[in-house]
């Protein structure tokens, strides 16, 4: 594939500083996938247009992706709290429109989403979420400060030793997505704004 064969529909929605391949030009795997999202939600996240521009670092993207929501000790909901408290520090627009969409899903709560980006620390979230997230966080800022006390503070607040690991791998891994997605000038798609308000 060519970094010229590009849709020039998709260019400017996915993301504005690389190209976006045409869909016919992409391996048959990633056509799969990238069907199999668009039936499940009903359009096309523009984080698989995307990421279609690399077609090996699209397959591992989505193989851990996968991996961190499907092999858990956390509730999807949890997943998408860490995502999008981490993106709101990060200010990452793609992930916190998008993965914002999937806390008012998963949480039931058409509010949550946007107090945990505006400022987690005041959001309407029980004590343990809130130390998942003060971890999360600090992990995020400050990663070197990161120390045996904070671990403990997970454990006495209930998270098992599968949790503990889990909510650092979702805080990491979305560290390298809300960099990435920042870097390339990736757009949410304009259903991510609507999605679980009502």
């Amino acid at each position: 594939m060519s970094e010229t064969d590009v849709d020039p529909e998709l260019a400017d929605d996915a993301m504005d500083r690389f190209p976006v391949p045409d869909y016919e030009t992409l391996p048959e795997d990633l056509r799969e996938r990238i069907d199999e999202e668009t039936e499940r939600a009903g359009f096309t996240p523009n984080v698989f247009s995307a990421l279609s521009y690399k077609p090996s670092h699209f397959r591992a993207f989505f193989d851990y992706h996968d991996a961190l929501v499907e092999e858990t000790a956390l509730e999807r909901e949890e997943i998408e709290m860490i995502v999008v408290a981490v993106s709101g520090v990060n200010h990452c627009y793609y992930c916190n429109v998008a993965h914002g969409a999937l806390v008012r899903i998963y949480a039931d709560d058409p509010l949550l989403a946007d107090q945990l980006v505006a400022n987690y620390r005041t959001a309407d979230i029980n004590e343990a979420h809130r130390t998942m997230l003060d971890v999360a966080v600090k992990l995020t800022e400050s990663p070197a400060r990161v120390d045996e006390d904070d671990l403990e503070t997970l454990r006495e607040a209930g998270f098992g030793e599968e949790a503990l690991w889990d909510i650092a791998s979702v805080t990491a891994f979305y560290n390298l997505s809300n960099r990435l997605a920042t870097f390339a000038g990736m757009r949410p798609n304009d259903e991510f704004h609507t999605l679980g308000r009502e």
